[in-house]
């Protein structure tokens, strides 16, 4: 699915360039080994500064979601933006792609592996349903 492309930071480079590489990258605290997701210089659960990038699994479970029907153009049809938990403990917002865009097919706890899309010079992560994934 086409779309606008992000607008990378010096901050979220790694983010980005983990992207590019095909691994979903977050940010992990090496006093207190708490992953966590926005990107941001500091752990948000202790404070410490001291903090590193590191490749999650790629593992997800879909925890919430809402399936727009007025996607912004590209996009013709409907968009489902979800709260996905990472296997390692963050949530993140993100799209479910590969299913069909209704409450029966979208359980909530369902298992979820990220995959990525396109946009322009970027990839986005995006996750589908994990036995779609393989």
């Amino acid at each position: 699915m086409p779309g606008p492309s992000p607008l990378p930071t010096p901050e979220t480079a790694p983010y980005w360039e983990g992207a590019a590489a095909g691994e979903l990258r977050v940010q992990q605290c090496t006093s207190c080994t708490e992953h966590y997701f926005y990107p941001r210089p500091f752990c948000p659960r202790c404070g410490s500064d001291d903090v590193a990038w590191k490749a999650t699994s790629g593992r997800a479970t879909l925890v919430s979601y809402v399936i727009n029907h007025r996607p912004l153009p590209p996009s013709d049809g409907p968009l489902v933006i979800a709260l996905v938990q990472l296997e390692e403990g963050p949530r993140m917002m993100s799209n479910v792609v590969g299913v069909e865009p209704t409450p029966e097919q979208l359980p909530l706890g369902m298992p979820l592996r990220v995959i990525f899309e396109e946009r322009g010079e970027y990839a986005i992560p995006v996750f589908t349903p994990a036995e779609a994934a393989r």
